[in-house]
């Protein structure tokens, strides 16, 4: 317990660190404690710690639902965007921008913020639409597997649908919805975290209500029934936490890839236990400290990069690791 607390009280001050550093770095280089001009108070106040706030948010609630999918599923490489949320938040995006390309109402440089307001709209409802056919679909379905494949079929019909519109699609809406694919942190606003906070607490009181039965589910559904945990309700828990953290998530920032998967295991190998107590809010702070980062690094080049370009350079190799370690 005591090595437990101190891991914990040390990723918290690495989080605050982080946190200070994604707001100073940049293009410009701010020190909130230096006196600032005004146009640097702007920034700082506009720009810096509403894209500081959206790491620690985005981070911590894909690792978490990362995390409570890879235990619905027993699958180590499952994901927050397993059951097609990030397919149909795309579908809703192509949707708006393309077909509003076609219309030729993205001409304007007035209609292009016009649509830019409206993407996270879009993106929810898409998420929200993928979401509820999964859940139409959990009730019928008795198997994890079951609703797995289901999950990755909606996937695939939404990524099918979303090609279709890019065949008709013009440069400047295909363009506009390739940059939302990439992933970004700087697009979310303080108006806009008046609508993804309560998304995403919502999405947590999910995670609240399925936190006991989680344990259970490590070693299988008969065992969970044995315990005398109603199976098809966590499931349901599970499936309507996924869908809003990661839907919300999706939704003004963009897919961010590869968080997901990856911090739940760098909890689970640091803790050295998979009890949910422990690993959920582990995976917050991890989560969270590891995209703030991500867009440290992103902020460093001259042209900044996509945030899912560094999180996948993060990612990728520990999935590496662990198909060979698997494979051992």
């Amino acid at each position: 317990m005591k090595r437990n607390a101190g891991i914990f009280i040390g990723l918290g001050v690495l989080l605050a660190l982080f946190f200070c550093l994604d707001i100073c770095s940049g293009s410009i280089w701010l020190w909130p404690f230096d006196t600032l001009s005004v146009m640097e108070r702007n920034i700082l106040h506009a720009i810096r710690i509403p894209k500081a706030i959206t790491a620690v948010l985005a981070g911590a609630a894909l690792s978490v639902s990362g995390l409570i999918m890879q235990t619905l599923f027993r699958n180590p490489l499952a994901g927050p965007y397993t059951l097609g949320v990030s397919s149909g938040a795309s579908l809703g995006v192509a949707f708006l921008t393309m077909v509003s390309g076609i219309s030729g109402l993205a001409v304007s440089g007035l209609a292009v913020s016009g649509l830019a307001v409206s993407l996270p709209i879009f993106a929810c409802i898409g998420a929200t639409g993928v979401l509820l056919l999964v859940l139409a679909v959990s009730r019928r379905v008795t198997g994890n597997v079951s609703l797995l494949i289901v999950g990755m079929m909606f996937g695939s019909i939404a990524g099918a649908l979303v090609s279709l519109l890019q065949n008709f699609a013009n440069p400047d809406a295909l363009k506009l919805f390739i940059v939302w694919t990439l992933g970004s942190l700087s697009s979310v606003s303080w108006a806009d975290m008046r609508l993804l906070l309560p998304i995403l607490l919502l999405g947590t009181l999910f995670v609240i209500l399925a936190m006991k039965p989680l344990n259970g589910l490590l070693l299988g559904e008969d065992y969970a029934r044995g315990l005398g945990i109603n199976v098809q309700r966590t499931r349901l828990y599970i499936v309507l936490a996924t869908g809003l953290l990661a839907g919300g998530v999706t939704a003004f920032c963009g897919p961010i890839a590869f968080i997901g998967v990856a911090v739940p295991h760098i909890a689970r190998g640091i803790f050295q236990t998979s009890n949910h107590r422990i690993t959920l809010p582990a995976c917050a702070l991890i989560g969270a400290g590891l995209l703030l980062i991500c867009d440290v690094l992103c902020s460093l080049f001259v042209y900044p990069l996509p945030i899912s370009t560094i999180s996948a350079l993060f990612g990728a190799p520990i999935i590496i690791w662990i198909i060979l370690k698997n494979n051992r």
